[in-house]
């Protein structure tokens, strides 16, 4: 597949995630995901939730995002996420067999991925739309690391070396059909 219809992943936008190191990155993606639903452009809001037993507990002993509040979404976009996709995942990514299903679905074949964290969910999500032979976008300006900025340049680098240089894109290479109406 080259280039299909396009979805704006808005990935794991969690309260459990905003912390402030990745909090200024809330109003940067509330106003893309609005500029884009006032388009008719399709939106797709990952939320990641933890369970008893995982990996990341078992390895990482992490038990956050288990429960509300941690694992509703910033309650600014609560609103988008009514008129948009939500897709619960217990992985890093949405290439899940549901995931897929829905991308079918929907004809979904070009993502733009935006959210957080930049070096683990957004990165493994732009990944495997790639290795799924989509057209991946990682929206630089529009991801952000819980763990900080250091985080957030790592995922970029990585990110370039996994799915090309010119994937990694900013708000203004955003093709302008997307987010205007």
């Amino acid at each position: 597949m080259t280039s299909g219809r396009p979805v704006l992943v808005v990935t794991d936008m969690q309260n459990g995630f905003v912390r402030e190191q990745s909090a200024h990155i809330v109003p940067v993606v509330v106003d893309l995901v609005r500029r884009w639903q006032v388009a008719g452009g399709d939106t797709l809001f990952t939320r990641y939730l933890n369970y008893p037993g995982s990996p990341f507990e078992r390895f990482f002993n992490w038990q956050r995002l288990q429960s509300s509040p941690d694992i509703d979404f910033v309650s600014e976009l609560c609103s988008y996420a009514d008129q948009g996709v939500v897709l619960d995942k217990r992985i890093y990514s949405p290439f899940t067999s549901e995931g897929l299903a829905l991308f079918k679905r929907h004809g979904w074949e070009e993502f733009y991925f935006c959210g957080i964290a930049t070096e683990s969910c957004v990165l493994k999500g732009a990944v495997d739309a790639f290795e799924h032979d989509f057209t991946p976008w990682l929206i630089a300006d529009a991801s952000a690391s819980h763990a900080g900025a250091e985080a957030h340049e790592a995922g970029l680098l990585v990110a370039r070396r996994f799915i090309g240089p010119g994937q990694v894109i900013g708000l203004a290479d955003i093709p302008d059909e997307l987010t205007s109406p």
